[in-house]
């Protein structure tokens, strides 16, 4: 929780204004025609209606904290498409400023369509855009340059079967055992909805630089493909000048919704040496081969809660399963990955 303006104002600052310098230099909020709104603008949100379980912000630190009515939050424009959970879009939100936090992580816009299953989700109005010197401050605004150029790592790919279905968890155990061979690891998401809490997982199993595409300047991939595109080749340069020995890195929710996963597989299919596939149930896992042509190397997350998961998913498609959760699965998990990188997991 940190001030914004230098009228002492106290803000909430979400985590998707981590990549800005809103907490040390002074801002001003005012209302912006709507025209002139757009995708990654900074707002400025005054919660309301009664508290649920989801009235919690994702500080810029990645710390989860309550917020009550009259709390004033910042956070960013942008869409969400999660099957298991909510669909929004700030493009959605009427004139009477009514909007939804459509993540902790302060991505914000109005809800069209929630699982009856979720609690409600966090209710602000809109109070304005954050502004310096008459113009809208923006996502954009602080993104470094970085030279372009090409991505040499070996690359372990994380893809799921949807949200949820188990992909941080693999990759915090891969990274996890990838270190302790001392190899320099990048842990990035590259497609989802804002979450610093992912990628925070991945720096600490191990990972020596964490990114995603929250630092290209979105609050989710649900854009333009080709918006998405430019913060995609960002990402891998800036991944690239790291020069990691192994980068892994999720594709959040699946290919086959709308955060523009299918691009991201593209992009980095040659040097994909790994693609580790979390399935929510055995016959997922065939649908996402039938529609991508994507062949795991290995399957976990909860069709694999189970030996008749396990088996099941095995007899269905002839790729190794394990449940990573279990620590007899390990051994395993070793040996796939020293088979997989001989040059550099040597006994």
């Amino acid at each position: 929780m940190t001030t914004g303006d230098r009228q002492g104002q106290r803000y909430f600052l979400s985590s998707v204004t981590r990549i800005a310098d809103l907490a040390e230099q002074p801002f001003a909020v005012s209302a912006l025609e709507r025209a002139d709104w757009a995708t990654g603008d900074y707002i400025v949100g005054r919660v309301t209606g009664r508290p649920s379980a989801l009235y919690k912000i994702e500080l810029r630190n990645g710390r989860m904290v309550d917020v009550l009515d009259g709390d004033l939050v910042v956070g960013a424009l942008g869409d969400r498409a999660a099957t298991l959970e909510g669909v929004g879009s700030w493009e959605a939100i009427g004139s009477d400023g009514a909007f939804h936090a459509l993540t902790g992580a302060g991505l914000f816009g109005l809800a069209t369509s929630t699982s009856l299953l979720l609690p409600t989700l966090m209710s602000l109005q809109y109070m304005g855009h954050v502004e310096r010197d008459g113009r809208p401050v923006r996502m954009a605004d602080f993104v470094p340059p970085v030279a372009d150029q090409p991505l040499k790592a070996p690359v372990i790919l994380l893809v799921g079967t949807s949200m949820s279905a188990g992909k941080t968890t693999a990759g915090r155990m891969i990274i996890h055992e990838l270190k302790k061979h001392g190899l320099r690891i990048a842990g990035a998401k590259f497609t989802g909805a804002a979450r610093y809490r992912d990628i925070l997982t991945y720096q600490d199993a191990g990972a020596d630089a964490i990114v995603d595409f929250v630092d290209a300047g979105l609050p989710s991939t649900v854009v333009p493909k080709k918006t998405f595109k430019q913060a995609l080749r960002y990402l891998i340069s800036r991944v690239a000048a790291l020069e990691p020995d192994v980068l892994v890195v999720e594709a959040g929710a699946s290919p086959l919704e709308p955060y523009n996963g299918e691009a991201a597989i593209d992009a980095l299919h040659k040097q994909v040496r790994m693609v580790c596939l979390s399935a929510s149930d055995p016959y997922s896992v065939v649908g996402v081969q039938t529609a991508f042509g994507l062949m795991p190397d290995l399957i976990t997350g909860p069709a694999t809660n189970t030996t008749a998961g396990v088996e099941l998913v095995e007899k269905l498609t002839g790729i190794q399963a394990m449940n990573l959760m279990d620590p007899s699965a390990l051994p395993e998990l070793r040996q796939l990955l020293a088979s997989t990188f001989p040059e550099l997991l040597r006994p």
